[in-house]
């Protein structure tokens, strides 16, 4: 499923562009998920518990514009697709430092919609809608791929640290972490660092020789014996990012 973000604060331009988007997806046969915000700090409560593949942002909003806006969403997630709908035309260059795929006059017509609409779901990874099941001590937890920002191997068990802040701590299990975390491993988001460490790399906030800072602030270590395999795979990943951008 598509999760698609509109944050616009006036209410009609926000109802009419959902309008637009279900239009869109009906006719395309596509399943999605539109939220709409009216305020921009609505948005930024929501992204830091959630994440969305398509982002419509309006330009000029109260407290914080849809420019820095653009800007912490591209901080949080380099691969969301970021489309600007506006009534002014004057700050299409600033936008693009947050890399959007398209930037829209108001009033916005159905067939330019359409069209960056259609530009962005071809350039949406909805890979990250997989899911990892984890057996705890009381319970079975489906956890989306694209929640997880690490997993840490302790004790016979795996522990998950969530982007919610939540961690869940699996049942003890007899095969080895890589094995235990295979269906993560086949994912191109994920890499083991560490003999105990597997990290979501759209998480990744810092690189250094020894280390990898996540957002949220934390370390996860790169084996001395691993990392050349880890620096490439970084860089291989950063890479085949860049092109699908």
């Amino acid at each position: 499923m598509i999760r698609i973000a509109i944050c616009d604060d006036m209410p009609d331009d926000l109802q009419g562009l959902a309008a637009l988007i279900n239009q869109y997806m009906s006719i395309n046969n596509l399943e999605a998920e539109v939220a709409e915000f009216s305020h921009p700090d609505y948005l930024l409560a929501a992204i830091e518990t959630d994440s969305f593949h398509i982002y419509i942002l309006d330009i000029v909003m109260p407290m914080v514009s849809g420019l820095e806006l653009g800007k912490e969403i591209r901080r949080l997630d380099w691969e969301a697709q970021i489309i600007y709908a506006t009534t002014e035309p004057q700050f299409a260059l600033q936008a693009y430092a947050a890399n959007p795929i398209s930037y829209l006059i108001k009033p916005i017509k159905r067939e330019q919609l359409f069209d960056a609409l259609a530009f962005a779901v071809s350039k949406s990874d909805l890979t990250d809608e997989q899911t990892f099941t984890v057996k705890t001590a009381g319970s079975l937890r489906i956890i989306k791929l694209s929640n997880i920002i690490c997993c840490e191997y302790r004790n016979h068990a795996v522990i998950l640290s969530l982007t919610n802040g939540d961690k869940v701590l699996s049942r003890t299990f007899r095969e080895n972490f890589s094995e235990y975390c295979g269906l993560l491993l086949k994912d191109r988001h994920f890499l083991q660092s560490h003999t105990s460490f597997i990290i979501n790399m759209k998480q990744i906030e810092r690189f250094s020789k020894d280390s990898f800072t996540l957002f949220g602030g934390q370390t996860v270590p790169i084996a001395a014996k691993r990392y050349s395999a880890v620096r490439d795979a970084y860089m291989d990943y950063l890479a085949a990012k860049g092109k699908r951008r």
